[in-house]
């Protein structure tokens, strides 16, 4: 008999006609939990209702279009909330005050704007809900090893790590956070940065931009910068963590790359075939750290030990992002704490001061 029950809010449609919009990532969630001892899914939530009905064949457990009656009548132990980032808030938060469940493993960003973020991890606490978040990269070989590799002092000590991989909202949600958990998750306390955006974007209802510049500084004097869009590929590789003694090159394109540089000298390390290039198709980018995901948060639920996945740690990250965009619109740096409640670059976008009908100076 399995230990915990699961629900998945946000189906989406049959992983068969998924599209780079949708993943399917409430499918994903759910393999995750199938191939789990411990846990056994019972329900799921879609507006939807032949979203969930198809996704209830699939996992042999109960449909329902509305998510708080599916929380009364099915009470799960775990919920998966993977709808757009929009309506994170509102439904994390209804989770969290509904008595019944015990944690919530939601799909990244944590919200669309940095006061949603804040009032959704803040919510989970004061109801004693165990909140995570699937930045499931965090468990992929290369990174792992290039965080060990560090910690062991193979190139001295951290002193910045440098990004070209994706873009600031969306992967920033993951390289971000991996550069935070390269510097042991420390919060940053200023940043910088710039974006263009002439050719309009949009992934699961938010504005992307098309180049970013981004500078900040940790508080222990580690600088983090991010360079996207046009130029990036002057780089030659995804990441860069950079050491008193020598660098850690990280690669995604065409990888894995992990390799230790000193002194000009590139040494390659061994990652064992595992894969970090996503693509639609790719079913292992997918499959493998989210099961690592869903293990971590399961193995932590009901102790004292806090997952790198949780909220808490999560919001160094947002307030990066969203500290960033601010810097945009006020065109100087921003200290933290961020002070502002909103998502800048969307705001920006629909003042007409950025985008592709961006009203010219």
């Amino acid at each position: 008999m399995s230990r915990y029950t699961a629900a998945v809010i946000g189906t989406g449609p049959d992983p068969e006609t998924q599209t780079v919009e949708s993943f399917a990532m409430g499918y994903r969630h759910a393999e995750a939990y199938r191939r789990h001892d411990d846990i056994e899914v019972v329900a799921c939530a879609d507006v939807v209702p032949e979203n969930a009905e198809a996704f209830a064949d699939e996992f042999d457990c109960a449909a329902y279009e509305d998510y708080e009656e599916m929380l009364a009548d099915a009470a799960p132990d775990v919920v998966s909330v993977t709808v757009p980032p929009a309506i994170h808030e509102d439904i994390i938060v209804g989770c969290a005050r509904s008595g019944v469940v015990d944690a919530i493993h939601a799909e990244k960003p944590i919200a669309d704007t940095w006061g949603g973020a804040k009032n959704a991890v803040q919510e989970c606490w004061r109801n004693d809900v165990q909140l995570t978040f699937n930045r499931q990269r965090r468990f992929l070989k290369p990174f792992t090893e290039a965080k060990r590799l560090l910690d062991a002092g193979e190139v001295g000590e951290l002193r910045q790590v440098e990004i070209t991989w994706g873009d600031f909202f969306d992967t920033g949600a993951h390289t971000i956070d991996l550069a935070g958990m390269f510097n042991d998750d420390r919060p940053a306390e200023w940043i910088i940065a710039q974006l263009d955006y002439r050719e309009e974007d949009v992934r699961f209802g938010m504005h992307q931009e098309n180049q970013m510049l981004a500078q900040w500084r940790y508080e222990n004097g580690v600088h983090g910068t991010l360079t996207t869009g046009a130029g990036a590929d002057l780089h030659d590789s995804a990441f860069r963590v950079r050491g008193t003694e020598g660098d850690i090159l990280i690669d995604v394109e065409d990888g894995p790359m992990l390799a230790v540089e000193r002194g000009g000298e590139r040494d390659a390390i061994d990652v064992e075939g595992e894969t970090i290039h996503s693509t639609p198709e790719d079913e292992r980018f997918h499959s493998v750290p989210i099961e690592r995901a869903v293990a971590d948060a399961i193995a932590c639920l009901g102790t004292d030990e806090e997952s790198g996945l949780s909220g808490r740690i999560g919001l160094n990250t947002a307030e990066i992002v969203f500290g960033g965009y601010e810097s945009v619109r006020r065109r100087g740096r921003v200290d933290f704490p961020l002070d502002v409640e909103d998502n800048a670059f969307a705001a920006m976008v629909e003042e007409g001061v950025v985008g592709p009908d961006a009203d010219a100076e």
